[in-house]
């Protein structure tokens, strides 16, 4: 019986595998070497025009050296991690709670808040040029003459605003499923012990959302460090780099760049890796000391 049972095993596990393993080969070549690689290559001199050359922590220093990533490209990630995370975060807590009530027309605005998020990021950003180009749409509503993407003091928080834009749907329908999971029960002894709607929401469906904010928010650090495509279509790192952030640089230098820095842009590539992962454990840590000292 039991050497059935274990053939029988052994047939779903090969099965299983046989199923993901389109999905295995692509994440292991277009991953995982990639990223071995990319390691491999941060410690040479790789430019595509000659065999890569080791020359060690060279491409390291070289980086930590240049003012371009230590003035531009790594505060304005910050930046952009600070400023945009909180929001996007709380306006899609915001929708998906209100998305949750019984109200007319769900299904269509749940529609409409999540299409830009599954719109094209380049033809979001074509969009939004044409609405803050000097006779865009905007300029023209609110009678203003400023040309906001060529303007360094404007420029980066437009990205910012379609970034939010964009990703605020997808988040609003992770909460949403994350609210409908919450048992009825607990709003209802919650009324009956006299709770109003913001104690209620303060003090059970937050906690109760804690594993899902974590997601979300790890999500959003991860894609905010990873911002490339808006920028590459609507300024290309400009005006003055005041929108270079650390992914551009990579391909500035990768690709760009008449030296073409593969080694540097490289060893920036697993230095951004270590900066989301460090950041990643510190949330992760940080949530889950609240959660415990919650439940003591």
């Amino acid at each position: 019986m039991s050497i059935i049972l274990n053939r029988k095993k052994i047939s779903e596990a090969v099965t299983g595998y046989l199923f993901i393993s389109p999905w295995l080969i692509i994440f292991t070549i277009f991953s995982v070497v990639s990223l071995v690689y990319a390691f491999y290559l941060s410690f040479t001199s790789y430019n595509l025009l000659k065999p890569p050359q080791l020359w060690g922590l060279e491409g390291y220093q070289r980086v930590f050296d240049d003012d371009l990533f230590l003035v531009k490209a790594l505060p304005n990630t910050f930046k952009y991690v600070i400023i945009v995370v909180p929001i996007q975060t709380l306006l899609s807590l915001i929708l998906a709670f209100a998305m949750d009530q019984k109200l007319r027309l769900q299904r269509f605005f749940r529609t409409l808040f999540y299409l830009p998020s599954v719109t094209s990021s380049v033809v979001i950003s074509l969009i939004f040029i044409w609405i803050f180009a000097p006779q865009g749409i905007f300029n023209q509503i609110t009678g203003l003459t400023i040309n906001w993407l060529d303007n360094p003091r404007t420029a980066f928080y437009v990205i910012m605003g379609m970034n939010i834009f964009t990703t605020s749907g997808t988040l609003m329908l992770i909460f949403l499923a994350g609210l409908q999971d919450v048992s009825t029960s607990i709003y209802e002894a919650a009324q009956i012990d006299g709770a109003n709607p913001i104690q209620t929401f303060v003090y059970i469906t937050i906690p109760m959302l804690r594993p899902v904010i974590f997601f979300v928010v790890t999500v959003g650090i991860i894609g905010c460090f990873q911002v490339f495509d808006q920028i590459y279509v609507m300024t290309a790192g400009g005006p003055l780099d005041s929108t270079t952030t650390v992914t551009y640089l990579i391909y500035k230098w990768a690709f760009r760049d008449t030296t073409i820095k593969m080694g540097q842009a490289s060893a920036l590539a697993v230095i951004l890796t270590f900066i989301i992962l460090s950041i990643t454990l510190i949330q992760r840590s940080i949530i889950e000391g609240s959660g415990s000292s919650a439940e003591s």
